[in-house]
């Protein structure tokens, strides 16, 4: 019987067709506001994701064939019926993964930027000649679709993560496999819709979700994707290419975990660290890759520090809904809170002192409360955890060489944020910081801005031009001279 649920009843989008998934297996998706189903969606079988595959396959012949300005029609087509459901889609973020209505706004826009931006980009790009530097030959550098793509996205962000993928591929001319996390696959469904009412071109764009026996492992042990790309932790960014390169060589393109460091000199602006420090742990309630875990604050300036953060986190207004505009909503699963409080549990033990925060609020729904700790200790174990919750670990420095060396302590290497009026300071840091991305006395992301990380924060890119590459096969063209 079909559930009365506020979104209704979702179907997998395949070749063109919205349908129930082939066993008939459903699942439900829980709102973490309040803990209540609010859609159902079809949960894929085994069958479901070879029939995804083979017409994936189907799809990549005909849309890389097809000439680039109609692709880029199509393109149009869909990023036009996005804005038009753009309160659907946004409302639909809100109640799978209880953002704010605010913070729903960035995911609508990064997909439809992504959707107009890599359109422009893929127009731009050109054949490169070589030059033969005995005069023989003529050579040139020629891009060519690379083939289905299969993307695993992570659950912060469903249609950022979403766009960031669909925009660069759609653009080269790849068929592209949307794998949504369970924990909020409505929007990504809704896509599936607009595609299907569009009469998007058949197999081009898939969404498909169910367990990893059904999905998971035969979408990468398949030997048809070219490309497996995600968003999402470390750890499964190993299963994904341990699983995927049995059967056959595959391009990577992953977006892994962060332990970002914050440092904040004696000489920086402390407001405007504070600010922002602040905000990046409230904002998507901390669930953000590049959100900072290790406040590294010289010592002369943290007692000012701490209590400007702590004082932000009191007065952050916590719920759920678009009238109540609240600054943070809960985590998004009951798992998130359990590792959360493990976390800050584990930092107590290990010397930290709750300034503020520290335990889950006591309503329905997934909350907890923004949290700030203090260490007296500069490199506790703790510090290596991402926490991906509204928890800032607080820690003092003295020299700029040794929080150098805390700060690069980490297996992780996506963002960091240094703070300071000395551009020496500012320089030594951005040279020395090994992440992908070092941002100076401020914050900054945007569609044309390259998004990646170093050491176990991942491989490739996303956004900016680059993300095309991932996409496209460069191949090499020599004609002999007569």
């Amino acid at each position: 019987m079909k559930k009365d649920l506020e979104f209704g009843n979702k179907k997998l989008y395949i070749n063109g067709e919205l349908r129930d998934a082939s066993n008939g297996a459903s699942f439900d998706v829980i709102c973490p506001a309040d803990e209540k189903p609010v859609a159902n969606i079809a949960w894929a079988s085994k069958e479901d994701t070879e029939l995804a595959l083979t017409t994936a396959q189907e799809g990549f012949k005909y849309w890389s064939n097809l000439p680039l300005t109609e692709r880029l029609n199509w393109i149009g087509k869909l990023r036009t019926k996005i804005l038009e459901k753009s309160d659907v889609l946004r409302s639909s973020i809100m109640h799978e993964m209880g953002k704010t209505w605010e913070g729903s706004e960035e995911d609508l826009t990064s997909i439809t930027n992504s959707l107009e931006y890599y359109s422009e980009e893929i127009a731009k790009r050109h054949d490169i000649e070589i030059e033969d530097k005995e005069g023989s030959h003529e050579h040139k550098i020629v891009s060519q679709p690379l083939g289905v793509g299969v993307a695993f996205l992570a659950y912060n962000f469903p249609l950022l993560n979403l766009g960031f993928k669909l925009g660069p591929a759609l653009a080269a001319g790849c068929s592209v496999i949307l794998k949504p996390s369970e924990f909020s696959p409505l929007s990504a469904y809704i896509i599936g819709e607009i595609c299907h009412e569009i009469d998007f071109p058949k197999g081009v764009v898939t969404v498909i979700c169910g367990d990893v026996s059904n999905v998971g492992i035969p979408l990468c042990e398949s030997k048809i994707p070219r490309l497996i790309t995600m968003i999402g932790s470390t750890e499964t960014a190993q299963k994904l290419i341990e699983q995927s390169s049995k059967t056959s060589i595959k391009r990577y393109s992953m977006e892994c975990g962060g332990n970002a460091p914050f440092i904040v000199f004696d000489d920086a602006d402390l407001e405007l660290a504070i600010n922002i420090g602040a905000a990046l742990k409230v904002g998507n309630t901390g669930q953000i890759c590049v959100a900072p875990n290790r406040f590294y604050i010289h010592k002369s300036v943290i007692k000012k520090f701490t209590e400007g953060i702590v004082d932000k986190f009191k007065n952050t207004t916590i719920g759920f809904g678009k009238e109540n505009k609240p600054q943070m909503g809960p985590l998004t699963n009951r798992q998130s809170v359990v590792k959360v409080q493990h976390i800050v549990n584990e930092a107590v033990k290990q010397g930290g002192e709750i300034q503020y925060g520290g335990k889950t609020i006591d309503q329905p729904g997934y909350y907890f409360e923004p949290t700030a700790i203090t260490f007296k200790n500069s490199n506790p174990e703790i510090l290596q955890q991402e926490v991906f919750g509204p928890v800032a670990f607080i820690v003092p420095f003295t020299t700029k060489e040794e929080v150098i060396e805390l700060a690069n302590n980490t297996d992780a290497g996506l963002a960091s944020y240094v703070f300071s009026k000395n551009d020496e300071t500012l320089a030594y840091f951005a040279n020395k910081l090994e992440f992908g991305e070092v941002q100076l006395n401020g914050v900054k992301y945007d569609i044309y801005l390259p998004h990646g990380g170093v050491k176990n924060s991942g491989i490739g890119v996303d956004c900016s031009t680059y993300a095309l590459d991932d996409y496209l096969i460069k191949k090499r063209v020599t004609k002999a001279l007569n």
